[in-house]
This record gives structure tokens, C-alpha cells and sequence, in this order.
């Protein structure tokens, strides 16, 4: 399908002629505003499903603008505040899972069906289903990447599914921007799991709503602290990006390191199995023909296929690999930007190796009072002394005190 878009206005000419810029994206399929959730997930994450069944790993993204129905494909419609889960990619894909399971061809692997749910806010994981307490995300020996005490749900239904959703929804960062009055401000993960009855993973698929992105010159009036969150969510948007495109053209390495977003779906880069789909959505609006451009040139550019790999640069340095990237694509970013995002991520690897050590030494006082507590109940239970004896000697001394 290919999306014809033009700039907003005429545009003049060295001699000051009028004209209008015109631009063309190629994508699989283009939807309407009168296309049904449905009819985008027949498209795009219905055809992937079957690789988790098959001991894969799928991955749907939804990516665009604050406001332009990110939330609505994935989640379900609005009707005011409320949301019906039940009309949403989540909900159908949950319907498919279920309905594979019963059929010949899987039924009898005994299949167990379970959710968890997720978000990234400020390059920090929070569990939906736990209060959003905050997760560790740590790399095993094998390279394989977790989040730490996440919570899984057993799901038996459907329902049960829709269930887990609204109960994650509830939690959700959001906040107010100047496109969006309830903007979603954090990166939202839904991931439904296949495991076997012996608990090993067969499959998952991954749904992420991403959080809204922003120009710059969208954020400019808003606080401090609403910049500094715009530039961490732009931050991994852009490693996103580049983590989807080094995947297509097969590179050497994948730069998952960049952000906390691409760190924890990892497993969605690598491996014959991993299959992935994204949903760019668009606003109609003429104030929104800015944001529209530039969520068509992301999602075309992470189609594109390159000519071949660069060399691996050091692990660990996925943030100046990200930067170079960008700089070699001829994007704008300032250095004083980069500087804060390197400054950040220390910040933030400082902070979770404080918590790990200080939970490391409650562990650990933990077990010394552990200890502690048998020795003294040994105290208690039993004397080390012969009180027999004590009575006699007392008996002796009083004898001879008369």
C-alpha cells in the first residue's frame, strides 16, 4: 500500500513560487478511519499468532502520535472514560489463542495459558499486576534477559483475560500534554505465554501500546519533569527503531542495550522464531500533520532494508552506537541531549546496583538473625546446667552456715 501525505501549506520556492511538498510511504496495508479493529488485526498480529505455538517468539507494536488511537487499537473503544477491552488486539488474539487450543493440532501438548502485564515509565519497570512495583531487569549467563518477580496470571478464558487487562489498565502512568489531556506516558506491555506442563516456555506473544512521541517543539511549554520524560521516551523510541532495522538487515549486533524498552524485549530481536508487526497511527487533524510525517518516515524507515552490516562495536556502548546511527542518517540531536541520556542511564545503573546490594545485605542480616534466633531458642528450651546438683550444693552450704 503506499500513504501519499502533503506538508502543511504551500511551501515557496527560491523565485517565491508557490508549491506543495508530496510524500510517498510504502507499507503491507493502509486502514481508513471506517477500518474495525478487527479488520487491522486480521492484518497484522493474527497472522504471526501461530508462531508461538510453534516455539516462537511474536512481537505487535503500535507506535504514533499521543492521541492518535494507539491505546484504542490495542486496548478496545472508549465510550467516555470507559473502555470496552473486548473490541481490542489484546481481546481478539486472546479468542485465537484459545480457540488453536482446542484444535487437533495442539490440544494435546496440554498447553498452559498464562499473562502478565507491564509497564516502562522513565526507563524503570513497574508490574501492572502487582500494585506497579517496581521490577529488576537482569541478565542471566545465558544472555537470556528478565524481569525479576514479574507476575504471571493463569488464564483459563477469554474472560479471564479481560480480566487481567482491565486490572492492568486501572494502574497505568498517563498524564496530561499539550496533544492529549490523558496521555498515555509510559510504555505498556501485554504479553500473553505458552508454557508446557513442565513449565518450560513454549511461545509468547508481546503486545506494546508505546507511549506517545512528541517534537520537541510540542513539549517546550510543559515542566521540567514532563521534558524529561518526553526525551526518555523519544530516547527509546529511536532505539526501537534501530533494534527493529539492525534485525531486518540481519546486522552483527543488535544495540538492545540502548533503552530499557529494547533491553527487555529482547528476545522479540533475536532468533529464527522471532516474528514482529507494527502499527503506526496517524491524526487526521492540521495541527497533527507534523507528527503524522514523522511516524510515517519511523515506521517506513524500519521496513527498509540495508545493503548489509556494520562491524559490532563494544557491548555495553549501545547509547553511542544509537547516536552514531542517527547521526549517520542525518538526524538532529543535540549533543547536550545525548549527554543527559548518558547521564541518565548511569544514574540509573547506579541505582539499581545500590538496590541490589542493599537487598543483598538484608539478605543476608536476614540469615544472621535466622541463626541467631535457633541459637537462643536451644537457650530456652534446654538448660546447660545441673539444677539437681545447684539444690544439693545449697543444702551443703546452709548445713554448715548452722
Amino acid at each position: 500500500a503506499v500513504v501519499s501525505t502533503q506538508s502543511t501549506g504551500p511551501k515557496l520556492k527560491v523565485d517565491l513560487t508557490k508549491f506543495l511538498e508530496n510524500h510517498k510511504f510504502h507499507f503491507d496495508y493502509a486502514f481508513d478511519e471506517s477500518s474495525t479493529n478487527d479488520l487491522v488485526y486480521k492484518f497484522t498480529a493474527q497472522p504471526i499468532l501461530r508462531t508461538i505455538f510453534d516455539g516462537g517468539i511474536a512481537t505487535c507494536f503500535a507506535y504514533g502520535q499521543t492521541g492518535s488511537g494507539k491505546t484504542h487499537t490495542m486496548g478496545g473503544d472508549f465510550n467516555g472514560k470507559e473502555q470496552n477491552f473486548s473490541l481490542g488486539i489484546y481481546a481478539l488474539a486472546a479468542s485465537d489463542v484459545f480457540e488453536v487450543l482446542k484444535g487437533p493440532q495442539y490440544g494435546s501438548l496440554d498447553l498452559k495459558v498464562s499473562c502478565s502485564f507491564f509497564e516502562i515509565y522513565g526507563g524503570k519497570v513497574f508490574d501492572l499486576l502487582a500494585r506497579r512495583a517496581k521490577r529488576r531487569v537482569l541478565e542471566d549467563g545465558n544472555n537470556v534477559v528478565n524481569v525479576v518477580d514479574l507476575k504471571e496470571s493463569p488464564v483459563l478464558s477469554v474472560a479471564s483475560v479481560l480480566g487481567v487487562i482491565k486490572e492492568g489498565s486501572a494502574v497505568r502512568t498517563s498524564g496530561q500534554t499539550s496533544a492529549n489531556a490523558h496521555s498515555s506516558r509510559s510504555h505498556a506491555v501485554f504479553q500473553m505465554i505458552l508454557r508446557n506442563p513442565r513449565g518450560k516456555l513454549q511461545g509468547k506473544f508481546s503486545f506494546i501500546d508505546l507511549a506517545g512521541n512528541e517534537r520537541g517543539a510540542d513539549t517546550c511549554s510543559a515542566n521540567r519533569a514532563t521534558r524529561i520524560e518526553g526525551a526518555e521516551i523519544n530516547k527509546s523510541l529511536l532505539a526501537l527503531k534501530e533494534c527493529i532495522r539492525a534485525m531486518s538487515i540481519n546486522a552483527t549486533h543488535i544495540p538492545f542495550r540502548a533503552s530499557k524498552l529494547t533491553q527487555v524485549l529482547r528476545d522479540s530481536f533475536v532468533g529464527e522464531k522471532a516474528r514482529t508487526c507494527m502499527i503506526a497511527t496517524i491524526a487526521p487533524g492540521q495541527n497533527s500533520v507534523e507528527c503524522s510525517l514523522n511516524t510515517l518516515r519511523y515506521a517506513d524507515r524500519v521496513k527498509e532494508l540495508g545493503p548489509g552490516a556494520k562491524p559490532a562495536p563494544p557491548l555495553g556502548d549501545d547509547l553511542a552506537f544509537l547516536h552514531q546511527s542517527l547521526m549517520s542518517q542525518g538526524e538532529e540531536e543535540e549533543q547536550e541531549m545525548f549527554n543527559f541520556h548518558q547521564a541518565l542511564d548511569q544514574l540509573q545503573q547506579a541505582e539499581e546496583t545500590l538496590v541490589e546490594e542493599h537487598t543483598q545485605c538484608i539478605q543476608e542480616n536476614k540469615e544472621y538473625l535466622k541463626q541467631e534466633e535457633v541459637i537462643l531458642q536451644r537457650m530456652e528450651q534446654g538448660v546447660d546446667y545441673d539444677i539437681e546438683g545447684t539444690k544439693l550444693a545449697e543444702i551443703h552450704f546452709s548445713g554448715l552456715g548452722t
